[in-house]
């Protein structure tokens, strides 16, 4: 898929800035959470929280806060009562934005998402004018430290992945949404250790930006993702960083 390998990179690279400043173990809880609440609290019988399980013990976080979450979704302990909501827009140079978000105030949430949109050169749009432009797929991150290609080949692709990409430090991973558990399973019993390991959105298409476009798109990305309601921001840019300008 044209632009897959650059896009996804900054997006693991994002997701290691995020862990260190705690906002994942945050955004985990949330999806926890609200799995739990809405498949039960058996990851046997819940995709979806099995997911999240893997994506939460993949990124370090102690078996007890993800068993407190799962007890807050069932309702055997008190927790927020969250809502899940996806919008939609688009930024600079036309680059199509989707934000998922996990909220216990969606009025409150709606109004931030607005005004972040409005402040980066973006614009909200109505649902369904850009989410057609993502597709739904496995991601397993593994550090290049951990595995080797040949060995990655023999478990993951034999489990049922898609592809294997190379990166500068780490191997990526994808799956249909249908294979991903098998091939986290697989990955888990052969005992590579994965980065990072969920369901993510790819788009179909990128959209090449430059110079203040580029950096006004990358703006309205980080002030998104620094919400404390947004779960995930997916983007269809294509961003060489050697045309920024300097700040």
């Amino acid at each position: 898929m044209s632009g897959h390998s650059k896009w996804s990179t900054i997006k693991h690279k994002k997701g290691a800035a995020d862990a260190k400043r705690g906002k994942i173990f945050t955004r985990l809880i949330k999806e926890i959470t609200i799995a739990a609440r809405m498949g039960g609290g058996n990851p046997e019988f819940n995709p979806r929280l099995r997911s999240a399980v893997a994506e939460a013990k993949g990124s370090n976080m102690p078996a007890h806060n993800i068993e407190r979450a799962v007890k807050k979704g069932t309702g055997e302990l008190e927790g927020i009562s969250y809502e899940e909501g996806t919008y939609e827009g688009y930024g600079a140079g036309g680059v199509a934005i989707l934000v998922d978000v996990i909220t216990d105030n969606k009025n409150r949430t709606a109004g931030e998402i607005r005004k972040i949109f409005s402040k980066s050169a973006g614009a909200m749009g109505e649902v369904g004018c850009v989410g057609w432009m993502f597709e739904s797929k496995g991601l397993l991150v593994v550090d290049k430290a951990n595995s080797t290609e040949e060995q990655l080949m023999d478990v993951a692709l034999e489990a049922g992945a898609d592809d294997i990409v190379e990166e500068d430090d780490c191997f990526e991973i994808t799956t249909d949404p249908n294979s991903f558990q098998a091939v986290a399973d697989a990955m888990e019993k052969a005992e590579i250790p994965t980065l990072s390991a969920r369901i993510d959105k790819f788009p179909a298409n990128t959209v090449e930006v430059a110079g203040k476009e580029a950096a006004q798109v990358m703006r309205l990305i980080d002030a998104l993702d620094n919400n404390d309601d947004v779960q995930n921001v997916y983007d269809n840019s294509d961003i060489d960083p050697a045309t920024l300008p300097e700040e």
